[in-house]
């Protein structure tokens, strides 16, 4: 699960407990990059706010299926498969085929067959790329491909949210050693609704 020690939910304070109910899946399951905040809750809200606000939050300029694509494409660059399985299995609830999941995943790297990508979610990926790889290169005349693709300055705003947010993600995943064994993949928070409870 995870290197450091983590408090379930009857180890938990008042306060936790109350993070811990907004979280849990319908089966009553908290995911381990969750969890591991435990020692510290003021990181796990932290953690909700900025995840929720970037990826499942109205209005967005990304559509879903670009949202979980861009999570796939900045967790694979980073070699986090914790992140890459989960956001692989929301792709793929939202496209209804683990296998082109599994293909969308592996050419957001751009480095094989990207046929299956829209041209607009091969930008969305070159960005997502080259802020994980290589931030301090990063100009002006990178935004250029993705307002012609028909982003905004908000919606640009968006994708550079969603890579922000993986790096922190996935750092603090191989960080502290966390695993996905024994979740529930490809869950999350319903953007038309209040709250973190993952559905």
């Amino acid at each position: 699960m995870t290197w450091i020690r983590t408090l379930s939910f009857d180890e938990a304070d008042e306060h936790l407990q109350k993070l811990y109910a907004q979280i849990q899946t319908p089966d009553g399951h908290i995911d381990n990059i969750l969890t591991a905040h435990s020692l510290r809750p003021r990181t796990l809200s932290g953690h909700l706010v900025l995840y929720k606000s970037a990826m499942h939050s109205k209005p967005n300029a990304l559509t879903p299926r670009e949202r979980e694509l861009v999570a796939a494409c900045v967790s694979l660059s980073n070699e986090c498969e914790y992140c890459v399985e989960h956001h692989r299995a929301g792709l793929a609830r939202l496209v209804g085929d683990a296998t082109l999941a599994g293909r969308l995943t592996e050419a957001s790297q751009l480095r094989r067959d990207v046929s299956v990508l829209t041209q607009r979610e091969t930008e969305l990926c070159r960005y997502a790329l080259k802020l994980s790889n290589a931030p301090a290169q990063m100009n002006e005349s990178d935004l250029s491909p993705l307002r012609a693709a028909g982003l905004d300055d908000a919606g640009i705003l968006d994708l550079n949210q969603i890579v922000s947010y993986f790096a922190y993600a996935n750092r603090t995943v191989l960080g502290l050693g966390i695993t996905a064994d024994g979740e529930p993949l490809g869950l999350h928070p319903d953007e038309d609704r209040e709250g973190y409870e993952h559905a």
